[in-house]
């Protein structure tokens, strides 16, 4: 694999990049394309600065998971959203069910280490987001509100009687909990238990994250948030290769990562048709949950990556400290060097959040 950012399929990439920037940004005439050139050339020269991945061999916790059984929900309009539920789904003795909502470009899959970490421990609903996975687009357009009506679709069709959902929502999974907070809250202790906001946000996603290297020109500036809905919001393809899994782990993982977790993450990602990857990301350059953030009512737990480019810190440090002033923070978890793929590069560490919230959901039963 070459190293030099202007050869080869990096510079591919960097074309692909500036032109799709300026496609964005052409009625700006400020810009120029030698404008766009630095700060797509800045972002490919970050990318090729990260350590490379630890070859320590494969991870067994992403492995397909067993004792899981496929099926398919009609959302409010008709579309099919593909559901994976535990086989004990409806026999396991336990109150809670895990409910999990993957982000943007992944798929079901994305919650490998977890549902093979609980299989057998505790029921599971895990699902792939519209236009995801083997989920279909339907014709509604993507909006932030349409997440929250599909993960209703969902837990009406799938969560049994009696059980309540601990939710767990990574990046636009986290923002579908908060859309659904908006539009279902109304008494939500009697079906949710608890919820899990990972590497996520309540505003402006696209705006905020923090992919140009901040070391770049101030001259470049106008050209950041051009590159940034570029990114989201064109289809264009994107092939798994040993060139794009560099662009994978700048932009999705921590710095010091395992190779095998830039592959897991590198595929899921260019599984996702662009088209989808397009429309979804176009929506969320609209995001606002405030409102489903302020709704939420039972004890929501934070976590997030120090070195999060996608959705940083401080996005995090400004939910919980709106659920704090609302007496339902569980507590804010920063793992340090981690990027924004916290349930796989830090899965063991991040089950072991999910067992203290699902712990402390059994304390409060107790108690109560």
């Amino acid at each position: 694999m070459s190293e030099n950012p202007e050869s080869g399929a990096p510079r591919s990439l960097a074309r692909t990049l500036g032109r799709a920037a300026l496609v964005v940004g052409g009625a700006l005439a400020a810009l120029t394309a030698a404008d766009v050139a630095v700060v797509a050339g800045g972002i490919l020269r970050a990318a090729y600065r990260y350590p490379r991945p630890v070859e320590d061999g494969p991870d067994p916790l992403l492995a397909p998971p067993r004792n899981m059984r496929s099926s398919a929900v009609g959302a409010a309009d008709g579309a099919l959203l593909h559901v994976e539920t535990s086989t004990d789904l409806e026999t396991h003795p336990s109150d809670e069910v895990l409910v999990f909502a993957h982000g943007w470009t992944c798929s079901t899959r994305f919650w490998n280490a977890q549902v093979n970490h609980f299989a057998g421990e505790r029921p599971i609903i895990a699902y792939d987001q519209r236009g995801h996975g083997l989920s279909e687009m339907g014709r509604t357009k993507p909006s932030v509100e349409l997440l929250g009506q599909d993960l209703e679709a969902v837990l009406e069709a799938t969560l049994p009687a009696g059980k309540r959902a601990v939710l767990v929502g990574h990046s636009m999974g986290g923002m579908t909990l908060m859309s659904w907070a908006q539009q279902f809250g109304a008494q939500m202790s009697d079906r949710i238990a608890a919820m899990v906001l990972v590497d996520t946000a309540a505003r402006d996603v696209v705006q905020n994250q923090q992919l140009t290297p901040p070391t770049l020109p101030r001259f470049t500036a106008p050209v950041n948030p051009l590159i940034a809905r570029a990114f989201t919001s064109l289809p264009v393809p994107l092939p798994s290769n040993e060139q794009t899994s560099v662009l994978s782990h700048y932009i999705a993982l921590g710095p010091q990562v395992r190779a095998a977790h830039v592959e897991f993450s590198d595929s899921l990602i260019a599984g996702n048709p662009p088209t989808t990857r397009a429309a979804w990301g176009s929506a969320m350059y609209h995001l606002d949950v405030i409102a489903g953030l302020e709704a939420i009512s039972v004890p929501t737990t934070v976590v997030v990556g120090s070195a999060d480019l996608l959705t940083p810190v401080e996005q995090s440090e400004f939910m919980a400290a709106t659920l704090a002033r609302n007496g339902v923070l569980a507590g804010l978890v920063n793992y340090p060097g981690a990027g924004h793929m916290v349930p796989i590069e830090r899965s063991t560490e991040f089950n072991a959040v999910l067992e203290q919230v699902l712990a402390g959901i059994a304390e409060d039963s107790a108690a109560g």
